[in-house]
């Protein structure tokens, strides 16, 4: 029977918990994170034909298998207080994670003063797995302290990393080898190192195991919508809104039930989960120099009520952002199609919509039709999401101004060949052999 260090019976808990940075998007058809997902599944399979692992309990956990609005970070901190193994999928994108940084502290943390003080405690496991080659002086403190010897695995997975061995079709078998091997230490280190489940961390207050890095990538969610405390339009119900605007969430009042929470703090989860840093703001707080001005600090997504249209100030906020037109703001129109307000006043709203955002609805179709004609549902919200984010980020790469820093310009060094009267080693060698 499997145990833990406590005796505890350890049957039921997933073996492994895959801590991987999500790779940005550059395709809104594409999904990045699919061959970490095809790697989990493959790691899976072998863990549950080495195991007594009990039928139908997930043998391992990876941030992939989340719905957004299920109370990401909670159900994040559950899993790496219960998964027997923590296998970090090194890359150097990983190491700039913030959010990986908290997984590893929390894994690593999570055993009891308790147990740590008990003769042959043993330390939570940890099975590092190669995606992308990192040097070893690139490695923070953290990952120095635990052994993994990639050549282990076989020479090809050292040099070429499991993502390396998945794209080149010549090292396929390879890659059979690497991840059968990788299964085998990660079912040894849960026997080995058994540990007790420990207890939920707040991921929002936890440290990086990793040093910490400058300029953390900043992005805006940014709510245009209504608020109980000022006066409803005729036909629209209270039901989706709160005492201030961020309160909002348009499936509140619908017929899906679950999470209440403002829409905006739902998909702040998914910006954290993606590895940015979120700010909460109404759009008149935003409207500013953020959405239209010459000088942004980061990408931002305006989730809008359709019923804020129906509001002078805020109509001529969106329509002044419309006007400035700047790629890097992604714009998501959540409807509840259940709603049942007025469908005469939706009729209006929607042309209101299209002559106010014109140029922004039709950037953002080329994107996501779905989230510019009307997210129908929190399920298509967690869908639509992550493309929406991506493409804002990868736009204000793209497009957003660059300001140099004060001072006189220096300019880059040329190379104009020979300088007359000036000699180098080859010119000198030939001189010697003149007669």
């Amino acid at each position: 029977m499997s145990q833990d260090a406590d005796g505890t019976d350890a049957r039921g808990r997933p073996y492994f918990f895959l801590s991987y940075a999500h790779t940005p998007s550059y395709d809104a058809a594409m999904d990045p994170d699919l061959w970490v997902h095809r790697l989990f599944q493959d790691l899976s399979y072998h863990v549950m034909a080495m195991t007594d692992h009990p039928a139908g309990l997930p043998v391992g956990f990876m941030a992939r298998q989340m719905r957004l609005g299920e109370h990401w970070s909670e159900r994040l901190a559950e899993a790496l207080a219960n998964c027997r193994v923590f296998v970090p999928l090194y890359s150097p994108r990983y190491f700039r994670s913030d959010m990986c940084g908290k997984e590893w502290y929390a894994f690593s943390r999570r055993a009891s003063r308790k147990s740590l003080l008990q003769q042959g405690a043993a330390a939570p496991a940890i099975v590092p797995a190669l995606w992308v080659p990192v040097r070893h002086e690139d490695l923070p403190h953290a990952a120095r302290d635990v052994y993994a010897d990639h050549r282990a695995f076989g020479d090809d997975y050292a040099a070429e990393g499991l993502y390396g061995l998945m794209k080149l079709r010549y090292l396929r078998n390879e890659y059979e080898r690497a991840v059968y091997q990788l299964a085998k230490a990660i079912v040894t280190a849960a026997e080995r190192r058994p540990s007790p489940a420990g207890r939920p961390l707040d991921l929002e207050e936890v440290p990086s195991a990793f040093e910490p890095r400058t300029g953390s990538r900043r992005l805006r969610i940014v709510v245009a919508a209504l608020s109980t405390r000022h006066e409803l339009p005729p036909g629209r119900s209270p039901d989706c809104y709160g005492p201030s605007i961020v309160d909002w969430n348009p499936y509140r009042a619908g017929v899906w039930g679950g999470d209440h929470r403002p829409l905006a703090e739902v998909a702040a989860e998914e910006v954290r989960r993606l590895d940015y840093l979120p700010t909460i703001e109404p759009l008149h707080e935003a409207a500013g120099e953020p959405l239209t001005g010459e000088q942004p600090d980061g990408p931002a997504v305006v989730l809008l009520d359709r019923w804020a249209l129906a509001d002078a100030e805020q109509r001529e906020l969106l329509a002044r952002m419309d006007q400035a037109a700047r790629p890097w703001v992604s714009v998501v129109v959540p409807r509840d199609r259940s709603d049942p307000d007025d469908p005469a006043s939706g009729t209006e709203l929607q042309q209101t919509l299209e002559k106010t955002l014109a140029r922004t609805l039709q950037r953002g179709r080329s994107v996501s039709r779905v989230a510019t004609s009307g997210v129908p549902s929190p399920d298509a919200f967690a869908d639509v999401l992550p493309t929406l984010i991506q493409w804002a980020a990868a736009q204000f790469v793209r497009y957003a101004p660059v300001h140099p820093p004060e001072g006189p310009a220096v300019h880059r060094p040329r190379l104009r060949g020979p300088v007359p009267g000036i000699t180098g080693p080859a010119e000198e060698a030939a001189d010697d052999r003149r007669p």
